[in-house]
């Protein structure tokens, strides 16, 4: 069985791309490059369901979606 999860991807100021999955409490990871990226959150996934004894429906966190705001400087 597959399941799909919402990965939410930053750049840092050193130029790393952050990927965090929110349906995973602490399940993140960083990289160079997109295609390195999406091998180590797969990885990531993998490892933070093992720990966390599968995915308990009750505790996961539902990703809502993200917006950006301007404010004055």
């Amino acid at each position: 069985m597959k399941t799909t999860f919402n990965v939410v991807v930053e750049r840092d100021t050193e130029g790393y791309l952050i990927a965090s999955v929110p349906e995973l409490l602490g399940c993140h990871t960083q990289a160079k490059s997109l295609d390195v990226l999406e091998e180590r959150v797969v990885e990531a996934i993998m490892l933070c369901i093992e720990e966390q004894g599968g995915r308990p429906k009750d505790e996961i966190q539902e990703y809502y979606g993200n917006f950006r705001v301007t404010v004055p400087a």
